[in-house]
């Protein structure tokens, strides 16, 4: 004898109400409380939801026709699987525009490429630049989500762009001497010499502000070729042969091969370069952006920093 079973009980899955603006899906498991309902209002999330119920539904009723606490079991299990994907599946994409500092670059392409592969449906942008640089671009209004320099100034400069900052890394400065280091520098003094051709960064640079720093301390003058707008033209002008020497960060020298010889700064003369991090108030993705730069003090992305040279913050 056949018994009466109502309409929710003979099916596992139903679509179970919609709205104007709004769609409920519900799951059943089965005939009883043991069911799920997944509320949206949100009309593109809703609308990927409740194709993902309809997909579910032969599989459960699959799964449903089982007996016994074991299959019961792997129906909850399967479901919440199955949910679990459909929300990750229906969240907003975040697309990240971050500005960092040109000393960063190495260890940021590493670091975002490992933030999307753990963050599915994240895409990260960066826009390398000198600090300077990054910081007009933010007082002009470029559309962006956060912002890391290579120092406190630039960011202080920037209350009224940015949220509270964090610091990240910290950096050290060396000299890069051309290959082979044919004026034999071993020393800050040995940059003084009439013959010997070298570069800094420009003085409104947070690494040519640093290089003045030290040099200033150490009482040496140095008359440099080229002031460049960013740590990267430094070294690259001595990779290519234009310049005998030039100070930039201990990190930039990490892939330089052979083309200079790094020569490294005594602590007592040397400056430590602070990397603070922060979220811009203009970002239209402020809890991806905050999520991103909250990973950045995390162990996976310190990691990712240390190998690359940078300290500890």
């Amino acid at each position: 004898m056949q018994s009466s079973m109502s309409p929710r009980s003979a099916f596992p899955g139903i679509l179970t109400a919609v709205k104007p603006g709004e769609v409920t899906v519900q799951v059943e498991i089965q005939p009883g409380p043991d069911r799920l309902v997944i509320p949206q209002s949100n009309r593109r999330r809703t609308a990927a939801l409740a194709v993902t119920a309809a997909l579910l539904v032969p599989a459960l009723a699959a799964c449903g026709s089982g007996s016994g606490s074991g299959s019961k079991n792997d129906v909850k299990n399967d479901a919440a699987a199955s949910t679990s994907a459909s929300v990750t599946a229906g969240s907003k994409a975040a697309h990240l525009t971050v500005l960092a500092a040109s000393s960063l670059t190495d260890a940021f392409k590493t670091a975002g490429a490992a933030y999307e592969k753990a963050h599915p449906g994240t895409k990260i942008t960066f826009s390398f630049a000198g600090s300077q640089e990054l910081a007009a671009q933010v007082k002009q209004g470029a559309p962006a989500d956060a912002l890391v320099t290579a120092d406190t100034k630039t960011m202080d400069g920037l209350k009224a762009e940015t949220n509270a900052p964090a610091i990240i890394a910290k950096n050290r400065l060396v000299i890069a001497a051309g290959k082979g280091n044919p004026f034999k520098v071993a020393a800050l003094k040995d940059l003084t010499g009439t013959k010997i051709k070298v570069v800094l960064a420009a003085p409104e640079v947070p690494v040519g502000r640093y290089s003045k720093q030290i040099l200033d301390a150490q009482k040496i003058e140095v008359k440099p070729v080229s002031q460049e707008p960013n740590v990267r033209a430094v070294l690259s002008k001595v990779e290519l042969g234009e310049a005998d020497a030039g100070l930039v960060y201990k990190t930039d020298t990490k892939k330089s091969g052979d083309k200079v010889v790094v020569v490294d700064i005594p602590d007592a003369e040397n400056a430590v370069a602070s990397y603070p991090a922060a979220t811009l108030k203009g970002s239209e993705n402020t809890e991806a952006a905050a999520a991103f730069v909250a990973w950045l003090s995390a162990s996976e992305a310190q990691k990712i920093l240390q190998d690359a040279g940078f300290q500890k913050a």
